[in-house]
This record gives C-alpha cells, structure tokens and sequence, in this order.
C-alpha cells in the first residue's frame, strides 16, 4: 500500500479564508468527500492528505477558491463543486487521448472517471459501473459496444435490463411479448440510436447481431463472441445477477451498470449489484468504476437535484 501524500499550503488573509472555509468549515468537509483527500486546518495554513493526484487537484481547487474570494466573489456549496468539476475537466483534457468510434460521431470520454471506465472496458472482461444518473454509463458503454462490433472484435452486442417498475403500477400492457418489454428498454435504444443509423439498427437487429431483451430471457444461455451491457443493475436480485454473470462465454466482454440509491426492488429484496459489488471486488478480470457526482454530464441542475436528495436522506 503507497505512502499518503501530503501538502501543506498557507494563505496570508484569514478573513478570505474563512469564505473559503464556509460556516463551520463546511466547504472542506464537502471537498474532503468529493475528491476523498483528507483536511486539516491550522490558522491559515491547510495540510491536505491522501493519493497523490487526489491531493494536488484538492491543492488546485483551493488556490483558485481563494483567488475568486480575493475578488469578492461568493463561494457557496455549488460553486465550490463547480471549481472541482473544472478542475477535474482541465485535467482531462490534458490527458485523454481516447477515442470511441461509431457510424455517427466520434465521442471522446467527457471526465476522467469516463476515462477510466472506457479503459477498463478495454482491458477487463467484466466492468461494473456504479453512480448516479447522468454520469454516462450506459451510453458509453453501447457506445463501445457499438465501435467493438464495427471494428470486428465482437460479433453481436446483447443489451438487458430487467423488467421492474420505477415505483409505479404500469398495469396491463397491449399488444404482443415485444410491445410489453420495449418500454422497458427504451433509454437503450436511445442510446443506439444516436451511434448507429436507424436503419443500420433495424437490419443488425433482424439479424440477430444486436438483441435487446428483459434479463429473464436470459437464462440458460451462453454469450459468446459478444459484447453484453446490462442496465439498471440495482434492480436485479441475487439470483439473477448470479444467473446473468454466469452466461458470459469466450471472447465476450461484459458491462454491468446501476446506481445502488435508486432500487426498486419489493422492500426487503437483496439488490444483486449491492452483493456483486462486494463479492467481486478485486478478482481477476474484474473493475469497479464508480462515478460521482462531478462526473454528470447532463444538466448542471441534475448535480444539485441528487445533492439535495442525499442531503435529505443523511438528514
């Protein structure tokens, strides 16, 4: 296990520093969790401990903090999250490289954890990502799938998700087995969508070369030669996730995606990703990317909406 880095860092205003600081060093505790360094202030000097790049970008954030206090700028919650997702992008850009190719557009990781995740995706066979929504998980993840099929190092792509109600009764569903699930697969088929043409789509899929299917439809088989995202992972039990883990085959690569805070399973129903996460960590072949808050790539306001909601449910 590395050595922690530490970095001491003074500041001549003590009045600047105390905005900086926030009511009861407010600001610090957000940012000790945020870029998971740990903090300790004496008088006017910091001493930030933790990894290495954690530590130096913590440093960054709060030299600029300090700059834009010095000019009589307010420095609240937001704006201190702002300055982190800033830094964190400036980094990011300085360093990716990679590059994910579909028929319709060339996309570019767009934060460092994205990064992580594409790379991981490269280089292990089965990736688990796990964070709020927003943060591209999915999207990224058809989006390799797609740029594997198109160079030829899988042969089909198969897309699941499991069937469960986001806490509402939808009722009975007309029409035949296809019309029933779709709704269910829709935001994958968004996803497809927008890297593939429609007809390009619709011609793979006839094929057999791209599958959309609920999880259940899984069972008994085996995914060989094929790229396989399972989304909204929360909602899977235990048995399922264990089913759907063991279908993978030769010359397959899997991403498994959810956000453990947004399950909808039957109250006292064992999330499978939740059990996954711990059971699996640190095997051979296996990642877990988890993504943060700075990493939503939607609207800024989805950011401060889940802050707001995490803030309650501590509360």
């Amino acid at each position: 296990m590395s050595k922690p880095h530490t970095v001491s860092i003074s500041f001549d205003n003590n009045h600047i520093l105390k905005m900086v600081f926030g009511g009861q060093n407010d600001h610090l505790y957000h940012l000790e969790e945020l870029m998971d360094v740990g903090i300790a202030s004496r008088g006017n000097e910091l001493i930030l401990t933790g990894d290495q790049p954690a530590v130096l970008q913590a440093q960054h954030v709060l030299q600029k903090l300090y700059e834009e206090a010095a000019q009589d700028k307010p420095i609240d919650i937001e704006e201190l999250k702002a300055a982190v997702r800033l830094s964190l992008s400036e980094e990011h850009a300085q360093k990716s490289t990679l590059k994910i190719n579909t028929r319709i557009k060339v996309l570019q990781p767009r934060t460092i954890t994205q990064t992580d995740y594409c790379e991981a995706i490269n280089n292990n066979e089965l990736v688990f990502g796990l964070g709020p929504a927003g943060t591209g998980k999915t999207y990224l993840a058809i989006a390799m799938a797609v740029s594997k099929m198109l160079a030829g190092e899988v042969d089909r792509i198969v897309l699941s998700r499991p069937a469960v109600e986001a806490g509402e009764k939808l009722g009975f569903l007309p029409g035949d087995m296809k019309d029933k699930v779709d709704p269910y697969l829709r935001p994958m088929y968004d996803a497809l969508f927008d890297t593939l043409p429609p007809e390009d789509v619709a011609k793979r899929m006839a094929s057999g070369q791209i599958e959309i299917a609920p999880l259940a439809f899984m069972r008994g088989r085996t995914l060989s030669n094929a790229f396989v995202v399972l989304d909204e992972a929360q909602n899977t039990t235990s048995v399922q996730m264990k089913m759907f883990l063991t279908r993978l085959g030769n010359n397959s690569r899997m991403v498994v995606t959810g956000d453990p805070s947004q399950i909808d399973l039957p109250p006292n129903t064992p999330s499978g990703l939740v059990e996954a996460e711990k059971l699996l960590a640190g095997i051979k072949g296996v990642a877990m990317i988890k993504f943060q808050h700075y990493d939503i790539v939607r609207s800024p306001i989805v950011s401060r909406i889940i802050s707001a909601y995490e803030q309650a449910n501590k509360q």
